[in-house]
């Protein structure tokens, strides 16, 4: 059975709160949601306070991000110097006197495996000389 109490046709009330014209009876002042604004200037320095924050926490990570770029070259170059890379300033020869030593250590000095280099050869003497690009 229905209870009587709990008619659809009269509305019950439960909650003591009673709202008139969008307004609760306990609000006294329409304009509350509007208080705010009575410091306004309050509110916009906190609010350019928290953009310069913000600025210098953009650039705190950038300038993090710069030592981090910073520290990984570093490692690099640390990581190359311990292996042996091939250096030009280092390991080429600076002087004349060094290219020419260098040029001396490779002479073939048996002149008789040079004849035999030849007699062996599969080469063609009278072939036409090669010229990259061209087709014959």
């Amino acid at each position: 059975m229905k209870d009587p109490s709990r008619s659809s046709t009269s509305p019950s009330i439960i909650n003591e709160d009673v709202i008139i014209n969008g307004h609760s009876h306990e609000d006294d002042n329409p304009f509350a949601e509007y208080m705010w604004m009575e410091n306004e200037e309050e509110f916009n320095r906190q609010a350019t306070l928290i953009k310069s924050l913000l600025f210098f926490v953009q650039i705190e990570e950038e300038l993090w991000e710069e030592e981090f770029i910073e520290r990984c070259f570093q490692e690099m170059l640390e990581e190359e110097e311990e292996h042996e890379w091939f250096i030009p300033a280092r390991d080429l020869p600076q002087t004349m006197d060094q290219i020419q030593d260098q040029f001396n250590d490779l002479v073939i000095s048996d002149s008789s495996s040079l004849e035999d280099l030849v007699v062996k050869s599969n080469l063609n003497p009278n072939a036409k000389e090669f010229v990259p690009g061209v087709k014959y």
